[in-house]
């Protein structure tokens, strides 16, 4: 999967995400990945769960993946939870 079809998750509005992934699948995307670090975590999972029950029908949860990234922050290392929800197409 190409980079193109990512839509990382930050402070913005949840709808301003859920509009990037259904413009995604509307360009003519096989698949999308929503990605998240921390606090933007809710609202990634907020994101895929709108786009999948009121924007796109056909389209389907494929994998969710979590994992933790170190960070260098001005008080030093620290960890951050991170998610991406890949969706796609139904076959």
């Amino acid at each position: 999967m190409s980079n193109d079809n990512t839509v990382y998750v930050g402070n913005k509005p949840v709808m301003n995400y859920v509009l990037a992934v259904v413009t995604q699948f509307s360009n003519g995307a096989e698949e999308v990945a929503i990605k998240a670090r921390g606090k933007a975590i809710s609202r990634a999972v907020d994101t895929a769960e709108i786009a999948l029950n009121r924007f796109l029908k056909d389209i389907t949860k494929k994998e969710i993946r979590t994992s933790t990234e170190e960070i260098e922050t001005d008080a030093g290392r620290t960890n951050v939870s991170s998610i991406e929800i890949i969706l796609t197409q139904r076959s």
